[in-house]
C-alpha cells in the first residue's frame, strides 16, 4: 500500500477542491464551537485547519498576519490600545506586540480550547505572545464583548474564520457588528478585518466592503497572495480619520524603523503600495456592489 494515502481535502468553491498529503496529526477534535486540526502536510509543513479550511501554515503564516496587522497599525500615528477579536493561534497578537507604542492589548476569543491548542502545538505562531504583560486574553463571544464593553480602542483587528453558513462567524461580517466596532473605536480609530479570498466568490468580499463603507467615512480593500491558501486574499479597513493610501512610502518606512521591535519579513512601503493596488475587475466589483450584509440577511461563502 502507498504511504501517502492519508490526505486532507479542502474545498475552494462549489465543485473545486485541493488535497494535501498528511504526514502527521498533532491534534484533531471538534470543540463546542468549531472543528480544529493541527497537521503536518506536504508541502507546507505544520498547518492549522478550522472547519475544513486552512487558517495558516508555518511556511507562510507571516504573510497573512503581517498583511492583516501592519497596514492598519502603521496608518494610526500612535496605536496604544488595541483590541483583537479572534486570532486564537496568537500570531496576530505577536505582530501587534512588535509595535513599541502599544501599551495594552485585549484579545477576545470565543473558544478557550483554541488558545490551549495554540499554547501546546503552535508556539512557532505565538512565540510566547500570550504571556506578554501588556496582554489580557478574554474568553468570550466577540460580539457580546463589544456590546457590553465601554472601552475605546485606537485599533481593532478582526481575525475570524470565514463567514460560512450556520457558523459562529456568519453574523460577524454584518452591518450591526461593524456598528459595534465603530462605537468601540476612539474618534480617530481604525479597524481591519480579513474578508475572504478575492478570486472566486466575488460577491463576498465586495459585500463586506460595501457594508463597511456604509458605516465608516474611509474604507479600503487590499489584498495579497497567500501560497498555502492557493488564493489571493482580501482585507478590509474601516477608518474614522486616517487613510492608509494617503501615507507616503517614506512615512511608512519611517514608522516601521521607529516603532517595530524585531523583523518584518513581508511588510514595507513597497508591499503596502502593491497590496492597495487593485486590478480593474475588482475595482468594478466594488463600484457596482451596493448590497449590505445584515443580521437578517448575512453574506456567507457558498462552501
Amino acid at each position: 500500500m502507498s504511504s501517502n494515502w492519508l490526505r486532507v481535502i479542502e474545498w475552494l468553491d462549489v465543485g473545486e477542491a485541493f488535497s494535501r498529503e498528511v504526514k502527521r496529526i498533532y491534534f484533531m477534535e471538534k470543540t463546542d464551537f468549531q472543528s480544529i486540526a493541527v497537521l503536518e502536510v506536504l508541502p507546507h509543513g505544520k498547518v492549522l485547519i478550522i472547519d475544513g479550511k486552512t487558517q495558516s501554515a508555518l511556511v507562510d503564516e507571516w504573510i497573512y498576519h503581517e498583511a492583516l496587522v501592519h497596514p492598519a497599525m502603521i496608518s494610526h500615528p500612535e496605536p496604544r490600545k488595541v483590541l483583537i477579536l479572534g486570532g486564537g493561534e496568537g500570531a496576530t497578537l505577536r505582530e501587534v506586540l512588535k509595535h513599541k507604542t502599544v501599551k495594552k492589548v485585549t484579545m477576545v476569543d470565543i473558544d478557550e480550547k483554541m488558545i490551549e491548542i495554540a499554547r501546546k502545538y503552535l508556539y512557532e505562531w505565538h512565540q510566547g505572545a500570550f504571556d506578554d504583560n501588556r496582554v489580557n486574553v478574554v474568553i468570550e463571544d466577540g460580539r457580546r464583548f463589544l456590546g457590553e464593553s465601554h472601552s475605546k480602542y485606537d485599533v481593532i483587528i478582526v481575525d475570524l474564520t470565514d463567514p460560512l453558513k450556520d457558523s459562529s462567524s456568519m453574523h460577524l461580517y454584518t452591518k450591526e457588528f461593524y456598528e459595534l466596532i465603530y462605537n468601540a473605536l476612539k474618534d480617530d480609530g481604525i479597524f481591519v478585518t480579513q474578508s475572504t479570498q478575492i478570486a472566486l466568490s466575488v460577491d463576498v468580499y465586495a459585500v463586506i466592503h460595501s457594508t463597511i463603507s456604509s458605516i465608516f467615512p474611509i474604507s479600503r480593500l487590499y489584498h495579497t497572495f497567500v501560497p498555502s491558501f492557493l488564493l489571493d486574499w482580501s482585507f478590509n479597513i474601516g477608518s474614522k480619520k486616517y487613510d492608509p493610501i494617503a501615507l507616503s512610502g517614506e512615512e511608512i518606512d519611517s514608522r516601521i524603523r521607529e516603532r517595530i521591535a524585531g523583523d518584518l519579513k513581508f511588510y514595507d512601503s513597497e508591499t503596502h503600495k502593491h497590496m492597495f493596488s487593485m486590478p480593474k475587475h475588482v475595482r468594478r466589483a466594488l463600484n457596482s456592489t451596493k448590497k449590505i450584509s445584515t443580521d437578517s440577511e448575512p453574506i456567507y461563502l457558498p462552501i
